[in-house]
Formats: C-alpha cells, structure tokens, sequence
C-alpha cells in the first residue's frame, strides 16, 4: 500500500478534475488502456472525468460506444483477453444490469474455469448512490455482490480514493468493478503529487474517524452522511467510530472491523441498498464469520435505504435514503 502525499502547496479542485488529471497521465503511461462507453468520448463522460482525452489520446483508445451496456461488456472481454487493459463504463449504476450475464457468466469465471491458466482483467467504472430521480440512484449492491464473486468491487469515498483503487486494479491481473460516487464529483479535494503510484489495499477498512462508544460501518456516499451524524453526537456525548469498508469484495480479510466492535462494543451497519442487501451482507460478515456477537453489549444495528427505488426529487435523495437524523436515532 501506498498512501497518497499532499505537498504543502496542493491544489484544491473539484473530484472530477481529479480523475481527469488521473486519466490524462494513465494513458500517457500505460499504452495498454483503452476506455470506452456511453458519451465518454466526445464530451468526455457525462460528468467529465474523460473531458478532452480523446482529442489528446486518440479515437483508437478512447471512444464511444452505443447504448447498450450488454455489448459494452463483450467488448470488455475480447480486449482484455487479447492483452489490452480496458475501462469499460457503465454510464449509472443501475443500467449495470443489462451487462451482468457477461460478467456474473464469463468475467468472474475465466480464471477459476481455466485453473489459473487464464484471466480476464476487466475494469468495469461506473457511479451511483445518492443523486436525485429513479432511475439514476439505484444502489443495487446486494444484487452485485452475489451475483460478481469473482470480481473485486471497490466502492470509493471520494475520487482519490477511486484512483487510488484503479492504481491497484492495473497491477494486478483480476477483473474489477469501481463504483465512483456520483454527488461527489463537483465536491473539493486535494490533489495529491503522487496520484499515479498512490494504491489502495483492496478487502482492507479503513477507520476514517476514532471513536469509543460506537462503531458505524458504511462505504461510498454515505461516509458523508455518517460523518455528518457522527459530528452531531459528539457534541451530545456520544463518540463514533466511522469505518469505511473501501471495498464489498473481499470485505475486511483481515478482520479490523470486529477489533473496532470489541472496543465500543456496539455496531451499526449503514447503506444505501434495500432492507436486506449489502448492510445485512456486512452484518453477516462481521457478526457470524468474525464472531462479533461475542463483543456486543446491545444488539446490532442496520441502517438502510427504503425497499423501492428512490422516489423522485429532493426527497427521494433525503426521504428514501439514510440521512443523518436516521443515523442518529437509530
């Protein structure tokens, strides 16, 4: 692992400025990538993480494709298994769906079916959690983790984070999916100088906030919602403990979650995904498989979405979704 350096001086720009310049010197470097997807090339992605790259790095490499996410996959796979690392882009979360018989079928499979003599390192991007409308805020994560064992699923904070993550992906030769939060990309962050080297251990937490009397355990776009209710207890007394899991799969090989439990001795599951999904998923985890039920002085906790898709607007996003006054309750 390598911990991102932030110089004294380091620029503070918006996250997908951070990916851009993350993108730019990626292609510069490695002349295996190729990215390719819904409005990536020409506008350069709808949230502009790819904005001017192909004017700069060429057609051949990053490129448009049509809208249909079940194609987009195949062309994944035939480039990755012809040598070429591709990126290939689900424009929202939701739409992975129509991609996933390739990847639950094919993806996840080659190297466990080949007996290691081959692999496929696909990189599938895409952004979800937290944006307004039903279509575009689905968090189906209990869906992806049961379905793409096989694949890592990494579920970045922030995009640092995410480059992080995507530095890791290319050394190694698995395929995974990067999961970037789509609220945060106008959001500021610091830039750090060692972007293209910086790594993120995959199936590692990391606890972002200490605490003593509770331990709240989430990912993605709700570490902000978490931190936000986390801020407000301190000052009724109450001290959290805010873990980010960083990645679903592997989740927390080497069990920092249960050593967090057995020092509050209570633990609250936080997510986006329905009643059921990736809460209850990493619920399982830590109380059965770690026997963290040991170490509990009031039961467990889960906090989660509503059982339905986002309703629509504003309060879809607030309404439908864990805010902080649920955390907080809870």
């Amino acid at each position: 692992m390598i911990d991102p350096y932030y110089a004294d001086d380091a620029a503070t720009v918006n996250g997908y400025e951070v990916l851009n310049k993350y993108f730019d010197e990626l292609f510069s470097t490695n002349l295996k990538v190729v990215a390719f997807g819904e409005d990536l090339g020409h506008i350069g992605d709808v949230n502009q993480g790819f904005s001017g790259l192909q004017e700069k790095h060429g057609k051949d490499r990053i490129f448009d494709t049509g809208i249909r996410e079940l194609t987009i996959m195949g062309q994944g796979i035939g480039l990755s298994l012809r040598g070429l690392r591709p990126i290939a882009e689900i424009q929202y979360l939701d739409y992975l769906l129509y991609g996933l018989q390739p990847l639950s079928d094919d993806v996840c499979t080659t190297h466990f079916r080949t007996a290691g003599q081959q692999s496929c390192p696909l990189i599938v991007r895409t952004r979800g959690h937290r944006l307004e409308g039903i279509w575009h805020s689905g968090s189906p994560m209990g869906m992806i983790i049961n379905a793409l064992r096989g694949m890592y699923v990494c579920v970045p904070r922030n995009m640092v984070q995410a480059a992080g993550m995507y530095n890791t992906l290319l050394q190694g030769n698995d395929p995974g999916l990067v999961i970037e939060c789509l609220n945060g990309y106008r959001l500021k962050e610091k830039l750090p100088s060692n972007l293209m080297v910086y790594t993120v251990p995959l199936g590692v937490p990391e606890i972002i906030q200490e605490g003593t009397d509770v331990t709240i355990v989430t990912y993605g776009s709700t570490i902000r919602i978490v931190l936000e209710a986390a801020a407000s207890l301190d000052k009724l007394g109450i001290s959290c403990e805010v873990v980010d899991v960083q990645t679903l799969l592997p989740f927390d090989l080497q069990h920092k979650i249960v050593v967090s439990l057995k020092k509050t001795n209570r633990i609250v599951f936080v997510d986006e995904d329905v009643p059921g999904g990736a809460a209850a998923y990493m619920f399982n985890k830590v109380m059965e498989e770690q026997g963290g039920y040991k170490f509990l002085d009031v039961s467990p906790r889960t906090i989660t979405g509503k059982a339905h898709r986002p309703s629509y607007g504003s309060d879809g996003d607030y309404f439908s979704k864990p805010n902080a006054e649920d955390i907080m309750l809870k």
